[in-house]
């Protein structure tokens, strides 16, 4: 069983950007796309730095941060989202991602990736957005927007099929319900940040184009 949304499948989307993760059937706002599990590996940053450079290379491509500042590496599909600055998908402080709208048949699944603790700015694929370039401290400067798109979809979140349901222990899914009752308050996506990003390849202020 896939732990990305299985209505969901990996294809190549064209030169520029790669591959990337498709919709292959609705998936309604307020659906839950993503569940990190147990089989997503942690990495601190000292397993990181004692790896050959290889597998450093491939963990600073397809990892993200989480608030502990350890690289979170997914086993399935999910590593392969593409970034966008109109992003259809959020991360949440649950350790889930949801559908913050639509996403049409075909349609490209993406987050944005100003919350994943990048230890790098770079610029995005332009889509006609005042945002061109994503910066590490992006989740300080958008939490405020991003928990407003947020909780328009948990309204929601026990209205839809939630095919990963089973994922979500119950105690939390009563805190949702109870959020999208209004009867409980959201926990604020800026829980994700870590406030310790420094890569020694890089330069916080250098701007890398990246797709």
């Amino acid at each position: 069983k896939k732990m990305i949304h299985p209505h969901t499948e990996l294809r190549f989307i064209n030169e520029e950007v790669g591959y990337g993760v498709v919709a292959t059937q609705l998936i309604p706002k307020g659906t839950i796309t993503w569940v990190q599990d147990k089989l997503d590996r942690e990495f601190s940053p000292s397993q990181l730095r004692s790896m050959d450079p290889v597998y450093q290379e491939i963990l600073e491509k397809y990892t993200f941060r989480n608030n502990k500042g350890n690289y979170v590496l997914c086993w399935d599909n999910e590593r392969f989202i593409n970034h966008s600055f109109k992003s259809n998908c959020l991360s949440t402080a649950y350790d889930f991602e949801m559908a913050i709208k639509d996403i049409q048949l075909g349609e490209q699944v993406t987050n944005d990736y100003g919350y994943l603790n990048l230890s790098y700015s770079f610029r995005g694929v332009d889509e006609g957005t005042k945002r061109k370039v994503v910066h590490p401290d992006d989740l300080l400067k958008y939490y405020k927007v991003w928990d407003n798109k947020l909780l328009k979809a948990m309204k929601h979140i026990g209205k839809v099929e939630q095919q990963l349901r089973i994922l979500i222990n119950q105690n939390l899914w009563k805190h949702l319900l109870k959020i999208q009752d209004g009867e409980e308050e959201m926990d604020s996506i800026l829980l994700n940040y870590y406030p310790g990003k420094s890569n020694n390849k890089t330069d916080n202020e250098t701007v890398f184009d990246f797709l």
